[in-house]
């Protein structure tokens, strides 16, 4: 299966062939451009921004330590996780 949300490597000529040459085991779901609502990591990045809007790095170092430190800490906090998940209305089997 292959959530497709338009993200640029699932626009490119080698991705469009790969799924007309599966196509008899792949399964394609393709999602608006922009949606959170059924996308639980759109929820993830969105606790993750919120945290560095103020944040004045100096270099992008700075900026991926930030962003590494906050995907850890939600990492530790499965109430955050699962809060994402259930808000897209999705279930998980397993």
């Amino acid at each position: 299966m292959l959530i497709w949300d338009n993200v640029r490597l699932h626009l490119t000529a080698g991705m469009k062939e790969f799924i007309d040459s599966n196509g008899e085991w792949l399964t394609v779901f393709q999602l608006p451009a922009y949606a959170p609502d059924l996308n639980p990591p759109e929820r993830i990045w969105a606790l993750v921004e919120r945290d560095l809007g103020n944040l004045a790095a100096a270099d992008l170092g700075e900026i991926t330590r930030a962003v590494e430190r906050r995907l850890k800490g939600i990492q530790y906090r499965p109430d955050l996780v699962d809060g994402c998940i259930a808000a897209t209305g999705l279930i998980l089997d397993g």
